[in-house]
């Protein structure tokens, strides 16, 4: 996929961001990247045009954006939802609060496919990161030298009814199950927390296993489910005994590496397709 205009990344943390501007200039493409203040790593996107931006200034945003030409834009990487307390938002900013309306207030689903309309509406065209790096997302099957037994095919299928069941309610994406039992659920507080939780309350006996969904209905253009070596690391710190995580919808931020650290660790890493899955 090429643009004629530049396309604008729009960056939180991970390498993500830098995966996505490699991808664009690889293809002959330019791109302008603005770093959310706090969260966007200045070394990561340091090789290319950019700008770091605080989450509260629309108006200076749209500004950079229109300045650099940008057409096409990308939400990568992982933002915390701020108060808005703490926004402080420029003239514009409160604009775009206003137009946001009852949505600051749902999950962030319903904030960010408000966003994603508003950003169409000033005249951007919000793509997903997976048009970018096709080869950072697996068809279904097992990845690497493990394979889930029957025992966590049978929490696989499990996670993937409380995951939807979490994902309807707009919560999060992902949960652990050990032997039928929830562990530990996806809120506001990302994978990574999540899994430390999960280690606390590991239960006697075989290990549990991570499932990592798209949220029923959600827009692909912005929070993706994302996996990478950390993940992985932190799920075998934790006990588990795998990852499960939607086919052609879930990021793999380094797939080699994510294969290579499942299997020293002894993990098993399996792309789904959730209708489909039999335990």
């Amino acid at each position: 996929m090429q643009s004629s205009q530049t396309v604008g990344i729009l960056a939180g943390g991970g390498p993500l961001p830098a995966r996505v501007a490699e991808a664009v200039v690889a293809r002959g493409g330019s791109v302008f990247i603005l770093g959310f203040e706090g969260f966007a790593e200045p070394e990561t996107i340091a090789p290319w045009p950019h700008q770091i931006v605080r989450l509260g200034a629309a108006g200076q945003m749209l500004s950079l954006l229109r300045e650099h030409k940008c057409g096409d834009l990308v939400l990568i990487g992982p933002v915390r939802r701020p108060s808005l307390r703490s926004l402080y938002p420029d003239s514009e900013g409160v604009r775009i609060l206003a137009r946001l309306g009852r949505s600051l207030f749902s999950g962030d689903d319903g904030l960010l496919a408000s966003l994603v309309r508003i950003l169409g509406e000033e005249g951007f065209r919000v793509r997903g990161a997976h048009e970018f790096l096709p080869q950072s997302v697996s068809e279904p099957g097992v990845l690497g030298q493990i394979r889930p037994d029957d025992i966590a095919r049978a929490d696989i299928a499990h996670g993937i009814k409380v995951v939807q069941t979490l994902g309807r309610l707009d919560i999060g994406q992902g949960c652990v199950v050990q032997n039928g039992v929830v562990l530990t659920v996806e809120a506001m507080e990302g994978t990574d927390r999540m899994l430390e939780r999960a280690g606390l309350c590991k239960q006697p006996g075989e290990g549990g296993v991570l499932v990592k969904l798209l949220k029923p209905g959600q827009d692909k253009r912005a929070d993706m489910p994302t996996i990478g070596p950390v993940t992985v690391r932190l799920a075998a710190q934790a006990g588990l005994r795998g990852i499960a995580f939607e086919a052609a919808h879930t990021l793999l931020t380094d797939s080699e590496n994510c294969v290579a650290e499942a299997d020293k660790s002894g993990l098993f890493l399996i792309a789904v397709e959730p209708e489909r899955f039999i335990p």
